[in-house]
């Protein structure tokens, strides 16, 4: 009877977990013959911001370089004055020079009716507008200003996001429900009546800008808080409600580990329901840090869920009283560094490159296991080992390191095995 059971239970194999697949329409941003789509069956994309002042186009253009190459496939730049609006084409004219040719999306606040209106050739040269509800104006004024903007973008087929954000909501719309709610028998929370006003805003704005004339495939949404479970409540009932494509985002997600954590938790718990077309990770920079660090994070949420592959990964032990823990982290830390180096080179040179798995490991308990899952992994010797540092390629033992040089040979090996297997074959 035991065995019966047993055996039935073995029979029902374990479910693999996947993300849901999603399911918004698909939007289109267009930089000449660039196209990067949005939402449908395209991937998650990854999106970043600059922190230089757009009025210096040098900077701002080297920047956007950076962020392009550490993995973002669209980069967003304030526009706030004339003289940003001016330099906007000249920042594209640099980009194109240097052979970059990612789409640049406009964020726009207060004044972007002005400023895409008395600078045509701004208008042009943005993919994408990134447009605040709250923002717009006020009173009568609001529904004019955010008109300009639709029919600028509609005119030259532009890509908008309607940003919601509820550090500068709608205070028009929260005044509203407000005032339902308080006739309500049994009130909702404050903080249910700002999700409900947050919401109401983007969906609201979507429909208007439809009606004006947009398309509808070039409209994308978002509804951004820095409360992880805020987040959460508010896409969800976002995504249920619409099916326009949706960016998803931590607002002010913070610095460090805070910013870091809190977005992957966020991201992670809707990317896996199968919410979100595009993300950004709103890290605060600290002290000496890249800009490319929020590229960085988001590219490593969406591979670790298993939806995109950026950069071959380094599996590493966190080390133990096994292991000579400065060998094994020094040559973990040179590798990682190595193939994110490389990354913008052999994207190009080597497809498929970015799918690879390599293993730097610290003792023998897990390091020849480890290495053999890997495409290439070593294992180095822990405490009390011999000094040999066995190298594993495609799953079998194939050679031994030894010396002070195991470092410097072994990522020799490491671009010798990417130049045999990924390869362009002749």
């Amino acid at each position: 009877m035991q065995d019966s059971q047993s055996s039935q239970q073995l029979s029902q194999a374990i479910a693999i977990a996947s993300p849901l697949p999603r399911k918004s329409r698909q939007a289109r941003v267009v930089w000449r013959n660039n196209v990067v789509t949005v939402g449908g069956d395209a991937p998650v994309r990854v999106q970043s911001m600059t922190n230089t002042d757009t009025v210096d186009a040098v900077e701002t253009a080297i920047q956007v370089r950076q962020l392009a190459q550490a993995g973002s496939e669209m980069v967003r730049i304030t526009v706030n004055t004339p003289e940003a609006a001016a330099a906007v084409p000249y920042i594209r004219e640099q980009l194109d020079r240097m052979g970059e040719y990612v789409p640049l999306v406009g964020d726009f606040h207060y004044n972007g009716h002005r400023l895409l209106t008395d600078y045509p050739d701004c208008a042009q040269a943005l993919s994408k507008y990134r447009i605040n509800p709250g923002n717009v104006g006020k009173g009568d004024k609001k529904d004019k200003q955010f008109g300009q903007m639709i029919e600028i973008a509609a005119k030259y087929d532009k890509a908008v996001r309607i940003g919601v954000n509820w550090g500068s909501l709608d205070q028009e719309i929260m005044a509203e429900l407000m005032d339902q709610n308080s006739k309500r028998a049994q009130p909702w929370e404050t903080r249910q009546v700002m999700y409900e006003a947050l919401i109401t805003s983007a969906i609201t704005s979507a429909e208007l800008a439809k009606s004006m004339g947009l398309n509808p495939d070039n409209i994308i949404l978002s509804c951004k808080v820095s409360g992880v479970q805020d987040l959460i409540s508010v896409y969800r009932e976002l995504a249920r409600r619409c099916d326009y494509a949706l960016h998803l985002g931590l607002t002010e997600a913070g610095m460090g580990t805070k910013g870091t954590v809190a977005s992957t938790a966020a991201l992670s718990v809707l990317l896996q329901e199968g919410i979100g077309d595009t993300i950004r990770v709103s890290l605060t920079p600290q002290p000496g840090e890249a800009r490319t660090q929020e590229v960085v994070v988001a590219s490593e949420i969406l591979q670790a869920l298993g939806l995109r592959v950026f950069v071959p990964s380094v599996t590493a032990c966190p080390g133990c009283g096994r292991t000579t823990s400065t060998t094994f982290q020094e040559l973990a830390k040179k590798i990682d560094d190595f193939l994110r180096g490389e990354m913008p080179v052999w994207r190009t040179q080597f497809p498929g490159v970015e799918a690879m798995k390599v293993a730097v490991m610290g003792c023998i308990v897990n390091g020849p296991g480890e290495s053999k899952h890997a495409d290439i992994g070593i294992s180095l010797p822990g405490n009390g080992e011999a000094p040999a540092a066995p190298v594993f390629i495609d799953g079998e033992k194939a050679l031994t390191l030894r010396g002070e040089h195991i470092a410097e040979e072994f990522q020799t090996l490491v671009l010798e095995y990417v130049q045999r297997r990924y390869g362009q074959k002749a």
